[in-house]
Order: structure tokens, then sequence, then C-alpha cells
């Protein structure tokens, strides 16, 4: 820490009596507060003195959530820390006490020059005097519109983040004693103070502070109302960028499922033998062929089958296409890796980096390959095989269930037909549920330095077993049992069933506890003070993030581009949830969770990845689907081809469609053309800047 800190821990040193050592912590305190005169403890906020940042009105951002018998002198030395100057050790934040020293809540906001310099750390641009978006710069911040104005120059969801990510990156710059803790809390040099003060248990939690007119407005143009568009831009400058990004996929893709959807209602409507096995998917049983059943059935499955193909690959290069234009207008275009500081849960030995220069904690690569190759690789293993278990015990129960129907033939028995996939649902959803968990723990065992390793690995975990999960069962049935009547019903269980309990355990089950558990005890007047309605906002549960809802956005997409022409309804029942989808995310997110941190990000990162992968496969899962069709294959035999020639057409029409798909890929540009030169003026703009400030500092240091 700073020489304030030294005064802390010379302060303290040798004694053990509670009563003296309470007395040293106020002495301490005092010094600390004549030294650090740039910030001082009055009845509300801290003060500044950079004149710039002087406002008569500071803006609550973040609630820390203290525990109820917090020491005074702890929460005296934590406001401190976070009001103090930067270059003193703090976070150059302000701070209030809340009610009185001795509350479990501190209100933390932040002056203008801490919000502009964390805007030009994380890479933000914003709009310049000529109407373009620029990189921001501290140095040339007055040419940028509105940047005397933090309300207005940056959203909601940015200032707030900021504030976390100075929180975040407060770290001792000696051997600390925090006063009023025991000395096994001791700060050791260059430890992450919030994470040392959250594993003592001073901290219990840190959230963003919802603006209640904000959050009226908002709901009112988003799931209260008739409208169909999304109020994105909002959604961005409250959520943040990571949220938006999400609701912004969600409803392009559900648009895009229109075309599918009328396709899949054509091919239905028009084909006998379609409706036939629409019908045995959902009774579960066998029914007698219908007029008009020939040809055209092959056909419609057929066009389903290369329209899916091509439809995937057109919404993935289209969405790319948007997403960098919403990037621009969001003013995340040019965030880039950054040499930060490590991320809070990294821990190791204390040296030197060898790139940056700074102390910090080291841990080495050979040694968290070892973790992940001893430890990760075989646990995710483990649970593929509990996926292989659940499989075959929904075989069994098939063959159980199908026998009882063969004996009995009653209604019951043939209700019964769809008990195997209902359970085997469940325990997918289940094991997908505690994988999460475990995945979690293997990462945060893994150690990475950067949090984008960090989620780069939790992503990849997570996808490897959703995907195994999800679609294992069903590429079995179609590629190794080959039966496809089975495949079709499974598909429409899976659709139905899991879209139902998707909704009820996201949107009625936390309703319900919100409605009658936790409402009833956060009940607020407007007369109230403003300390216990941020109280009653961290009675909300957390949000879980956004890893379910793009799970199940991917499961969906897999189900249509991989096995929609056994079942064309599929596009159908999708939008129908999806269309649901918008609204229910958006009024959970809004009412039934505490307000999330959100950094910003210029895409949907590893997700888009998963999605085009998905839109490779699906290439070959319809093309060995449709050499399963009976009707198919007895047109080929009719026609006089062999098993081997059969074989090989199927193999021309996959490596054709994949070529089809690269083309289309290559044909359609990521990003728009104008979006692609603002981007390189950004670039080069920055360049420029750097080049002047290199130079700035090559003169100053010469003279």
């Amino acid at each position: 820490m700073s020489k304030a800190g030294g005064e802390d821990s010379r302060s303290a040193g040798g004694s053990n009596s509670q009563k003296v050592q309470q007395l040293e912590d106020e002495t301490a305190g005092e010094k600390v507060m004549g030294k650090l005169n740039t910030t001082t403890i009055g009845p509300g906020w801290t003060k500044v003195v950079c004149p710039c940042c002087v406002s008569e009105r500071v803006e609550p951002l973040v609630l820390v959530k203290l525990k109820e018998k917090v020491r005074p002198e702890t929460k005296r030395w934590l406001i401190r820390l976070i009001g103090a100057s930067q270059k003193d050790g703090g976070a150059g934040l302000l701070a209030h006490p809340g009610e009185d020293a001795s509350g479990d809540i501190i209100v933390v906001s932040a002056p203008r020059c801490t919000l502009l310099r964390a805007a030009e750390e994380l890479g933000l641009c914003k709009p310049y005097c000529s109407g373009d978006m620029e990189a921001f710069s501290y140095s040339d911040r007055d040419n940028f519109k509105d940047s005397d104005n933090m309300e207005v120059f940056l959203t909601l969801a940015e200032r707030q983040y900021i504030v976390k990510y100075e929180l975040d990156s407060l770290r001792a710059q000696r051997d600390l004693r925090i006063p009023g803790l025991s000395d096994s809390y001791m700060l050791q040099n260059r430890d992450n103070i919030w994470q040392k003060l959250g594993s003592a248990g001073v901290i219990v939690d840190t959230l963003p502070l919802h603006n209640p007119d904000q959050l009226k407005d908002l709901s009112e143009a988003w799931y209260l109302g008739n409208q169909l568009a999304q109020p994105l831009d909002s959604v961005n400058g409250y959520f943040g960028s990571a949220v938006a990004f999400y609701f912004s996929f969600l409803d392009f893709y559900t648009w895009s499922l229109l075309p599918p959807a009328i396709l899949g209602l054509s091919i239905t409507y028009f084909s006998g033998e379609v409706q036939k096995e629409v019908v045995e998917s959902v009774s579960g049983s066998q029914v007698t062929n219908v007029e008009g059943d020939s040809g055209p059935a092959v056909s419609g499955h057929m066009i389903q089958a290369v329209f899916s193909m091509l439809w995937s690959t057109v919404v993935m290069e289209m969405w790319k296409r948007r997403s960098s234009s919403l990037s621009y207008r969001w003013g995340t275009l040019h965030l880039a890796e950054r040499f930060a500081e490590p991320r809070p849960g990294f821990h190791g030995d204390l040296g030197v980096n060898p790139v940056t220069g700074r102390v910090e904690p080291l841990f080495p690569d050979w040694q968290r390959d070892l973790r992940m190759a001893l430890v990760s690789v075989p646990v995710v293993g483990m649970f593929l095989g509990l996926v292989v278990l659940g499989m075959l015990c929904f075989y069994w129960g098939e063959a159980q269930v199908q026998q009882l129907h063969k004996d009995w033939g009653s209604l019951l028995s043939q209700a019964l037909l769809y008990m195997p996939s209902v359970l085997h649902i469940i325990y997918t959803n289940m094991l997908a549920t505690v994988y999460k968990t475990v995945a979690q723990s293997l990462t945060e065992y893994e150690n990475h330095r950067e949090q984008s390793a960090f989620e780069k690995h939790l992503t990849a975990k997570v996808l490897v077993f959703t995907f195994f999960n999800y679609f294992a069962v069903l590429f079995h049935i179609a590629f190794f049992k080959q039966d496809v009547p089975l495949l079709r019903k499974r598909l429409a269980s899976l659709l139905i069933v899991t879209q139902l309990v998707n909704q009820v355990t996201e949107v009625v089950i936390p309703f319900l506890v919100d409605r009658f558990i936790s409402a009833p005890h956060r009940t607020e007047s407007k007369d109230d003070p403003q300390e216990d309605k941020f109280r009653n906002q961290s009675t909300l549960p957390a949000f879980p993030g956004l890893f379910a809802e793009y799970i199940e956005l991917l499961v969906q997409f897999g189900y249509l581009s991989l096995f929609s022409c056994v079942y064309p309804l599929t596009a159908v029942l999708l939008l129908i949830n999806n269309l649901t989808e918008i609204r229910s995310d958006a009024y959970k997110i809004c009412k039934l969770f505490r307000k999330p941190f959100s950094p910003p990000v210029a895409n949907m990162g590893v997700w888009q990845i998963a999605f085009e992968v998905l839109s490779f496969v699906s290439v070959v899962s319809n093309c060995w689907l449709l050499l399963l069709s009976p009707r198919l294959q007895d047109l080929c035999q009719e026609g006089g081809m062999s098993s081997t020639n059969i074989l090989l057409l199927a193999v021309l029409l996959e490596h054709v469609l994949i070529l089809v798909k690269v083309i289309l890929a290559v044909l359609i540009p990521d990003e728009p053309d104008w979006i692609r030169k603002k981007r390189e003026y950004i670039e080069y703009r920055s360049m420029q800047a750097l080049k002047q400030q290199v130079n700035f500092f090559f003169h100053t240091f010469n003279y």
C-alpha cells in the first residue's frame, strides 16, 4: 500500500491486547487521514481535490455489502482506501458510509477523472468532435463530445463496471495489516485487496445499483408494451454490451426462424407422408398410410435438408455483419487484449512479470497444463461417461415401454411411451446443472491469469459437455441404430418438453419465489431511507449470467440445423418458444435478479464460434439423414444404383454443399464496408495518438 499502509502495519506490530490494538488502529487511522489529504471522511461522500471532479450531485453506482458485525475501524479504513487517490494506493473513487460508521454498507461512486482514465484503459470508443467514433484518449478528452457530462458520455453500465474494475484492481503496495482483523488476514505485497477482504468475510457482496426511473422506462419499452422491436440501445446503456449482444442475437435469431418455419409448414401441409410422420411422432403409434404420399415427401425432406444447411450459414454470416455494426455504435469495436493486472482469483508466488516488469503473482504454465491433464480432463471424461450411462438407461426404458405397449395396447401404455424420453431429459438437465458448477471449480483450480483465458477454458468445458449431453443420443439413434421414427419422436419430445421445462425453471419458479417468499420481506415506501432501498436490492438473488441462455440457443440451433429434415415443424416450435423467451428473459433480468456487472464486449465471443461449428456439422448430419430415408433408398434402388453408389453420391453431395457453404461465407463479408473503413480509421488515429505521446515523453526526457 501507500505510506498510509506502512503506518498501519507499523503501528500495530507485536500488540496482543485487543484494547491496545483498537487504540493503535484508531491512531493509525488518524495518521492515514493526515497523509491522504486528497480525500477526507465527512458526514457524506468522500471529497476530491481535482477541480474538474467536484460536483454537487453524486450518483450512487455500486453497493458494497459488509458483514453485519464489521468493526468500525475496518469500515473507516476501507472507506479511506476506496477514496484515496490511485498514486497513494487507493481506488480513486467516492465512498459514502451509509447511515453511520457502524452500518453494514458502503455506497460507491466515481469522479470524472477516474471514469475517463478507465475508459481509455478499457479501449472504449466515443463520439469525437467531428462526429466519428474514435478510441478515447484521456489527453485529448476535451475534443470528445459530452466528456464533461459523465451521465451522457458513459452509459450507466460502463460507469458501474469501471467502479468494479477499479475495486478489483486494488493491490497492496507493501505488507499491510488490516485494522480490526487478526494478523492471519495480513495483506502481503501485491495481494489483491478486494479478494482478501472477501475471503476474510469483511465484504459479503458487491453489486451495481438499479436506477428506478431508468428501469421503469426500460421495462415499459421492452416487455410491458405491445411493440415487437427491442430497445437494444437502451438495454446496452442500462445493462451493458454483454447483455445487449445476447438480446440482439436472440432477436435476430428469432426473426431468422421465419423462413424455415414457413417452409416447414408448407412441407407438412402439402406432403401426406410428412403429415403421417408428424402424427406418429406425437402419438407414438403407427397410423395408416394416407393418399398422396408418393414422390413429394422425399423432395420435401431434401428441400428442408438443403435449406437448413444454407440457412445456417447465411444467418451466421449476416449476424456477424450486424454484430460489427452494433459494436461500432456501442463503442466497443476497438477493444483489445491488454497487459492488465491479473484477474482477482489468480494466485501464485510473488515475482517480476518478464513482460510488464510489474511485481505480481506468477504461476508456471507447465503446472497449469499438468492440472488440466491430470484433473480437468479425467473429471470431464467422467461426466461424459455419465451421459453415456444415461443414454443406455434411456434405451433400456424405451425397450421396456415398447414391450409394455405391445402387451397392453391401452391409452395408459401409449402415454408411457414418452416416459423414458421425459425422464432422460430431466436427467440430462440435472447433470448439466451439476456439471456447470464442477466446470467452474475446475477452471478456478487451473488458475488462469487473464479473465479472458478463464472464460475461454470454462466455456470450452461446458460446450464439449453440452454437445455430448444434448446431441449424443440423437446422433446414436440416427447413425448407429438408424431408427428415423425413433429419432423423430425423440426430437419432438425434446422440442416440447425441454421448452416447457426451461420456461418453468427460468421464469415461473423464480417469479413464484420472488412473489411469495422474497418480496414480502423487502416492502418499501417512498419515505424509507435510501440505504434501506439499497439493501432491498441486495436481497434479490444474484443474476446467474448468460451461460444458460446461450446454451439454450445453441441447442435450439443444433436441433434445427442438424435434424430438422426429419421433423420439419422444428422451426415452428422454436419460433413460438422464442417469441415468449424474449419477453420472459427481459422480465427476468429486470425484476427477478440483481442488476449484473457487464464488461464491455465487441461480440458474442466464443459462442459465435460454437454456432459456426454447428453450422458446419449440419452438412454432414443432413446428408447422412437423407441417406437413411427409406423412400430415398427405394428410389435409388429403382434407378439401378447399388449401395456403394448411393454412399458415394452422399459423399459427393456432402462435399458440394460444404463448398457452397464456404463460398457463401467468403461472398458475405464479416462486416459492412463502411464499418471496415471506420475500424481502420480508428486504428490509424490510435497509432497517431500513441506516436504523439511517445514523442512528447521523448522530448520531455531530453529537456
